[in-house]
């Protein structure tokens, strides 16, 4: 369950850009599958700026609340608004119905420094 073709952090986010401009941005499988049931995302508005490796937002599950990294340093480009309603789609499709935000990364390229499906596969198997 780590699609080839995004990049990962080790906080559990995944990446999906071409390095060409706006980034999507979730979790992975990993993550949701350890938070159990999600009932509640909590997310920056349009327009805000993020630097890597800051809080961005929360999800919160039946189990607990666990803080949201941001990937990258950049603006805020959307947010997927039918989490409000449904944020249950990331339990059952973190990587399609499921994605967190958009990003306009100050560096396109900075994509390409995150973990690729093989690290990212290697860390949540240590």
């Amino acid at each position: 369950m780590i699609p080839e073709d995004l990049r990962y952090t080790a906080e559990h986010e995944w990446v999906a850009g071409d390095g060409s401009g706006v980034v999507r941005v979730g979790i992975t499988h990993f993550a949701q599958d350890a938070l159990g049931d999600i009932v509640y995302v909590q997310l920056p508005e349009v327009g805000a700026e993020v630097a890597a490796g800051d809080s961005l937002g929360e999800i919160e599950s039946t189990k607990s609340v666990s803080e949201l990294y941001a990937p990258l340093s950049g603006v805020v480009a959307a947010w997927n608004e039918s989490l409000v309603d449904t944020p249950e789609v990331i339990n059952s499709d973190p990587y399609g119905v499921g994605w967190l935000l958009e990003i306009t990364p100050n560096d396109p390229a900075a994509v390409d420094g995150l973990l690729t499906a093989g690290a990212y596969r290697e860390l949540t198997e240590s």
